[in-house]
């Protein structure tokens, strides 16, 4: 998508509050890549991405940016925690699972798409299967059954929760771990034996959706797909690497011995640089992936990580801790906000919740209070309040009474929280 630096920050906004710097050194992030696809081949390929570390307290966006902003694009996005992984030669993760996760993601976005380009073609044959499993079902209590009443009940919605039976594909058996490399045992003999299907009961809602899949996968061309997909992650990908502050050894950050660790930032290394990593849809060049790498760097500094990896990230941000005005927007203008998602919750035991302005300011108050005299948890803090705040009111809805108005005012919050701000208040005397 073609979005402007400008356009990408208002898309943000929509989401997240504040963060202004992160948010402009990723939308411009972003925009160069727009701009590099522009440019011609031999140009192009001189182009890299510059790589970003945001640093911060938790809980302050920086996850969540890198989430919207592929979700804004339509990008192959995964995020990877540093701390999974080893260094070569000990056992867990290596560095290039994160590669071939990123792959998987890119497959499963290009299926979608073909998907839902042959739905029309496959659907006159999905539709026989299930009118002829629906048959089969009112044959044992009506003698006569219409087929074309049938169609038009399918087609209409009114039998999406009638259990029927449908012969489907027998699904691979899930991945299992050895000694940290992963492998799945129903691909590993896919080749060598038919596919097996098997009968099995569901819901029409159900049984639709898996044969379309089943029927979508026997017209797409699965190496068109794996292509387009490489291409997808080398070009578009986006790894978001957390707790990457983790992962510098004590010996650069206090002076005692850490192989492991600094072992695991010289394996990132080359991925982040540029190389090829093998994966079972093809070899994937990570040239022109955008790394976004965040921390929250108390123990460590940025300047603790090995020479050539912070080379690797030219773009450094830091994400400030959020006060009582930020706390109050997250709590009321966000398209997912705080109060509207238990708002929205509540509504299905028939409470309606009012938040006074008075409340968002008492709460916005107590978040900032508690960052700042114990851990700082960022907006986490507010779930911790309002789970607290509106426990007894969860607790007594059951849905069986009338639509009832709640008001959250400030007298309501200090009356719940009377003993915890008094433990908080005492907290500023304490040596």
């Amino acid at each position: 998508m073609n979005f402007t630096p400008k356009q990408i920050v208002t898309e943000l906004d929509k989401y997240i509050v504040g963060q202004s710097k992160a948010k402009k050194a990723v939308a411009v992030a972003l925009r160069n890549r727009y701009r590099r696809s522009q440019l011609p081949a031999e140009v192009r390929d001189e182009i890299t991405p510059k790589n970003i570390v945001m640093s911060g307290p938790t809980g302050v966006g920086k996850t969540e940016i890198a989430r919207r902003l592929a979700k804004l694009v339509g990008a192959p996005f995964v995020k990877v925690e540093a701390t999974k992984y080893t260094e070569v030669g000990y056992v867990g993760r290596d560095v290039e699972s994160m590669i071939r996760d990123l792959v998987e993601v890119a497959v499963r976005m290009v299926k979608d798409k073909k998907k839902k380009e042959v739905e029309n073609k496959v659907m006159p044959i999905v539709e026989n299967k299930l009118v002829d499993a629906l048959f089969q079902n009112r044959r044992v209590t009506t003698v006569d059954v219409n087929r074309d009443v049938l169609f038009e009940e399918l087609r209409s919605g009114k039998c999406e929760d009638e259990i029927v039976e449908v012969v489907v594909l027998d699904a691979p058996k899930p991945m299992m771990s050895l000694g940290g490399s992963e492998i799945n045992l129903g691909s590993m003999f896919e080749g060598l034996a038919p596919q097996k299907h098997k009968k099995k009961k569901m819901t029409v809602k159900h049984a639709r959706e898996n044969l379309l899949q089943e029927e979508s996968e026997k017209i797409i061309d699965m190496d068109n797909v794996n292509e387009e997909a490489i291409t997808l992650a080398e070009e578009q990908g986006i790894i978001f690497i957390d707790e990457i502050d983790k992962i510098i050894g004590k010996s650069q950050a206090t002076g005692s011995a850490d192989v492991s660790r600094e072992g695991v930032q010289r394996d990132i290394l080359p991925i982040v640089e540029g190389s090829t990593v093998p994966t079972k849809y093809g070899n994937v060049k990570t040239d022109f992936i955008l790394f976004v790498a965040a921390g929250a760097f108390q123990i460590s500094k940025m300047e603790d990580m090995i020479p050539e990896l912070q080379g690797r990230f030219p773009i450094r941000v830091h994400l400030e801790s959020l006060k009582k005005e930020e706390f109050k927007k997250i709590l009321s203008t966000p398209k997912n906000a705080v109060t509207l998602q238990y708002s929205n919750l509540l509504k299905v035991d028939n409470i309606n919740l009012v938040f006074k302005e008075d409340a968002l300011d008492e709460i916005a108050e107590m978040a900032e209070n508690e960052n700042e005299t114990s851990e700082d948890l960022g907006a986490r803090r507010l779930h911790t309040i309002m789970e607290a705040l509106l426990e007894d009111v969860s607790f007594n809805a059951t849905g069986e009474h009338p639509m009832l108005d709640v008001i959250i005012d400030r007298n309501y919050v200090k009356s719940v929280f009377k003993d915890r701000r008094m433990t908080f208040d005492m907290t500023k005397y304490v040596l």
